[in-house]
């Protein structure tokens, strides 16, 4: 005899923060479950991020995302949080002789010419002090970049889900998806989950569930990203510094709680897992910023990694499944997830309750197809 399931309206698969901050933006009167297979949500790619808003990162369609989510984070609902989600910092691209066509083309782009400016080495070394001039030849500044308070941004939508009515239930791994007359069934070892509506927000995993419930996929594809915390005495005023990145963002580094954080932006190509550093990763990132800088990196306080998820067009997935009633992906956010997920939260809510695009989204232009996982030619996961 099947195991009785406990129904729901809509069920969320992962709760780092794409699948938190649906759940939120859901609303009240719907039953929302929102499971998590670790002990505590936000334990994977959540967890470590590099922490950045820059509306100039990103192709166009996660820049449109990011502009829409700038009035969020500058201020938020009232009582989503007791902690600013937003810390001035800047965000610095540089680039060597060779690559200065490509810092041009990308200062170029339309919506960055109102937004970031061109500095001449010497302003760009004022800005970052470190920077060797024989290195720098352009340089291009978004002074409205910012660190985002991320802990506080996932608990402030996890927190609004609770408020809402909605369940968080942690250490719930999926063992199996099945279709049913009342729509999805999802199996667990912690029970059986029932509802019409099915959201996939695994992160690097979303191929793996999409597959357990014998949907098509997406062709996405988790990328480990290595970051370290390191010493770089006898710089003062190194908080006041932005973050710098290399246009080809072969590395990026930028001050964290008096140290220093860095990566070098590497790509490798990894199953979902726990991710975990190289340390060749972190000697390649050492090795570039000591050739374009003056810091003398002497000593790694504490090294991580983090799976960064996109299909093949880098934009993310949000919309129902064409071969699969009442399957949602919210996936292929990439590196671009924290800074987006106030106006990619409220397009994918609205697109899962039957509604048009928000109207201050439609305004800047995106459209539901952008987003929608039909724009991909579907793949086996």
């Amino acid at each position: 005899m099947p195991e009785t399931a406990q129904s729901f309206d809509v069920i969320i698969i992962g709760a780092g923060i794409a699948g938190a901050s649906i759940a939120a933006e859901i609303g009240a009167g719907l039953r929302v479950a929102l499971l998590e297979q670790e002990a505590q949500p936000g334990y994977h790619t959540t967890g470590r991020s590099a922490a950045v808003f820059a509306e100039s990162y990103g192709g166009p369609v996660v820049r449109v995302l990011s502009r829409a989510s700038r009035p969020f984070f500058d201020q938020p609902p009232q009582g989503f949080s007791d902690t600013l989600l937003l810390r001035p910092r800047g965000f610095l691209f540089i680039a060597r002789e060779d690559q200065q066509e490509a810092l041009e083309a990308f200062a170029d782009e339309p919506d960055l010419r109102s937004s970031s400016r061109r500095l001449t080495p010497e302003q760009a070394r004022g800005c970052m002090p470190p920077l060797r001039r024989e290195y720098l030849a352009a340089a291009l500044l978004d002074p409205g970049a910012s660190d985002i308070e991320v802990h506080a941004l996932h608990q402030g939508y996890l927190s609004r889900l609770r408020r809402n009515g909605g369940r968080l239930l942690c250490q719930v791994r999926v063992d199996g998806i099945e279709r049913c007359a009342a729509g999805w069934r999802v199996q667990s070892q912690a029970g059986v989950f029932a509802a019409p509506l099915l959201v996939n927000a695994a992160g690097a995993w979303a191929d793996r569930v999409g597959a357990m419930a014998g949907v098509a996929g997406i062709g996405l594809q988790p990328l480990r990203r290595t970051a370290a915390l390191v010493d770089v005495p006898g710089h003062d005023g190194l908080e006041h510094w932005p973050l710098t990145i290399d246009i080809d963002e072969q590395f990026y580094f930028k001050p964290d709680a008096g140290r220093l954080m860095l990566s070098p932006g590497d790509e490798t190509p990894s199953e979902p897992c726990d991710a975990q550093p190289e340390d060749l990763d972190l000697a390649i990132a050492v090795d570039h910023i000591e050739r374009a800088t003056t810091l003398d990196i002497r000593r790694m306080h504490s090294r991580w990694a983090g799976l960064r998820s996109f299909v093949a067009d880098r934009t993310p997935v949000a919309g129902y499944a064409p071969d699969a009633a009442g399957f949602f992906w919210l996936a292929g956010q990439g590196g671009y997830g924290i800074q987006t997920a106030p106006a990619l939260s409220r397009f994918a809510a609205a697109q899962l309750l039957g509604r048009g695009v928000p109207t201050d989204l439609a305004d800047l232009g995106l459209e539901t197809a952008a987003l929608s996982p039909a724009r991909l030619r579907a793949s086996p996961a």
